[in-house]
């Protein structure tokens, strides 16, 4: 039962390569309501900031439409060319304000994440398409959140622009009789009250459903255990095939170790737990160690040193020494100088003295 939890039950936390993958594909934290409340502030600021300047621009190129009319022939192509001028003059004048909306929704988007560019939510996938998944879509708990989030929204933004239009509704039976340049300005301020209220409204519920997008996103992360194992073995690899490598590469260095020995000037030994292979030649600042090993591998450097006629010579609390403190291919350290100068000077005198 244990390995099935392992294999159905996502308790544990995501990896940061999980959420990295998770971008890649598209998957991320989005919610809605952030990108209608960025793009709805974005348009009441614009009210606030451009309206004047929309409204004259569209106001005087009708006016001069209206003024002109008797004289704008109105054949096939010479309509053509009104329309045109018609729809260019408008396009002018509420391209920039328009352009500032697209950015805000934009930023609503990188605000909840960085942008991303995949074509994985493109690919066709049979769940898209099945009637059970479909179904289960429609009546899983995101879909009755989304469902409740509409219904409290409605209710409260349709709630406050109701308290706010309902005390001036005696005002508005006098509208039809106001003149436009009175009438604009009163149309104005009235928006921009009911979009300053929902703005604020919606700046609650966007923050709200950022978090709740953000759990169910995060939810969705979690791995099993089987994952993360698995996950562990993709990056770091399989512990079994690690020990494996590091065991050849111990294996490989021996050999290499054994194939120095027959170039040691002396072996160190203490006499059965410990050897040590010392390499020294006229020129060199220090002896290097060449080899070094415990029980069976120090039994195996002497046997090389004795077939090669290399000098195996017994010093205990030297051997020990330079078995814990040089490494192979390093020099011996200063501290050992004197007792390793004298065993091979002891060497040197007996190689000498064979000679003669």
């Amino acid at each position: 039962m244990a390995g099935e939890d392992d294999d159905t039950e996502r308790t544990e936390d995501p990896t940061q390569k999980r959420l990295d993958e998770a971008l890649q594909r598209g998957d991320v934290v989005k919610s809605q309501e952030v990108n209608t409340w960025f793009v709805l502030g974005t348009a009441t600021l614009i009210l606030m900031s451009f309206s004047g300047s929309m409204s004259r621009g569209i106001l005087t190129m009708l006016r001069g439409v209206l003024a002109q009319a008797h004289d704008i022939p109105v054949d096939g192509h010479s309509l053509v060319l009104v329309m045109r001028t018609l729809g260019l003059g408008t396009i002018a004048a509420i391209a920039l304000p328009f352009a500032l909306i697209a950015l805000g929704a934009v930023a609503g988007n990188m605000v909840q994440h960085r942008l991303v560019f995949s074509a994985e939510s493109l690919k066709p996938k049979l769940s898209k398409v099945s009637p059970g998944a479909g179904f289960a879509r429609l009546f899983s708990k995101i879909a009755f959140a989304n469902f409740v989030k509409g219904l409290l929204k409605l209710t409260l933004i349709g709630s406050v622009i109701a308290a706010i239009l309902w005390p001036k509704r005696h005002e508005f039976d006098a509208l039809v009789t106001m003149d436009p340049a009175v009438l604009m300005p009163l149309v104005q301020s009235l928006s921009l009250e009911v979009l300053g209220t929902v703005v604020a409204i919606l700046a609650i519920l966007a923050a709200v459903d950022y978090l709740f997008q953000y759990r169910n996103w995060y939810e969705r992360q979690k791995m099993s255990l089987r994952e993360m194992k698995e996950e562990f073995r993709q990056t770091e690899g399989d512990p079994a095939v690690k020990a494996k490598i590091r065991q050849l590469r111990v294996q490989r260095a021996k050999k290499r170790m054994m194939a120095d020995v027959p170039k040691a000037s002396v072996v160190i030994t203490n006499p059965t737990h410990f050897a040590v292979a010392l390499q020294y030649e006229r020129g060199m600042n220090a002896p290097v160690c060449l080899a070094k090993g415990a029980d069976h591998i120090a039994f195996k450097i002497r046997e090389v040193a004795e077939a090669h006629d290399i000098p195996v010579v017994e010093n205990p609390p030297l051997a020990r020494a330079l078995y814990a403190t040089v490494e192979l291919e390093q020099e011996v350290p200063p501290e050992h100088y004197k007792a390793v100068a004298e065993v091979i000077g002891y060497v040197m005198r007996l190689k000498g003295a064979l000679r003669h």
